[in-house]
């Protein structure tokens, strides 16, 4: 059987002048944030995938998950609840700490496991038609966690829509094809603000990027999109 192709990641990202991407920052009203959802939707991506603090932040607002108890051990197998969705929602929850409240945000959610999550927590999923795959025993493998999203489900291409963590070790692990960068006419200037691509006090290697396009946006926004030049 010939080898499935691991989906398509574009970082698509907001960001201000200087590179920060905590747009709450920025004030309530600020015109143009639309755009980010906009130019979203001409990427053609099946799924979007967000970090935990960012799902939890945004969507499940801190919900604690109820736990069932649970008779037997469960293996760690991936599971993929039935759906018929065509667009998912990835959520990378390395130890199963978010807490939801349906099987959707609109789009069909998939968790993204270490196998150290508890079987409680795997039940708990199950329990609500939640769907998810592990990424490794201890610590998340990003390259397998795209061939078993590839494998399992209808996705090919996928927006990753992470904080500067996630980003950056999708980076670093070489798994980023396009970046898709809408830069806002503002500067944030807060140090502590995250930005778009951060790896921490030892970080890989530079990654080098060349310009694909650029167009101007409502707003004075500009949008424009990269691809990795190959190291070497």
């Amino acid at each position: 059987m010939p080898q499935l192709k691991k989906p398509r990641v574009i970082c698509h990202m907001m960001t201000s002048l200087d590179g920060r991407i905590i747009v709450q920052r920025w004030g309530a009203h600020v015109p143009g944030r639309h755009e980010y959802e906009d130019t979203a939707a001409t990427l053609g991506a099946q799924a979007w995938l967000c970090g935990r603090v960012t799902m939890e932040k945004d969507f499940t607002k801190g919900r604690r998950p109820v736990l069932p108890p649970v008779a037997s051990p469960l293996d760690r197998a991936d599971f993929v609840a039935p759906h018929g969705a065509t667009a998912f929602a990835i959520a990378v929850d390395a130890h199963g700490k978010l807490g939801w409240a349906a099987s959707s945000i609109d789009d069909h959610i998939i968790a993204v496991l270490t196998e150290q999550v508890p079987d409680a927590y795997l039940a708990y999923l199950r329990g609500l038609g939640i769907s998810y795959v592990f990424g490794g025993a201890h610590e998340l493998d990003f390259a397998l966690v795209l061939e078993k999203l590839g494998r399992l489900f209808p996705i090919s291409t996928i927006l990753l829509e992470g904080g500067g963590h996630l980003n950056g070790s999708f980076l670093r692990a070489g798994l980023i094809d396009e970046l898709s960068l809408l830069h806002y006419p503002l500067v944030d200037g807060a140090s502590a603000s995250a930005s778009v691509f951060e790896q921490g006090p030892e970080p890989g290697p530079a990654v080098r990027f060349e310009l694909l396009s650029s167009e101007p946006r409502r707003h004075g926004i500009l949008w424009l999109r990269y691809r990795p030049v190959p190291a070497g």
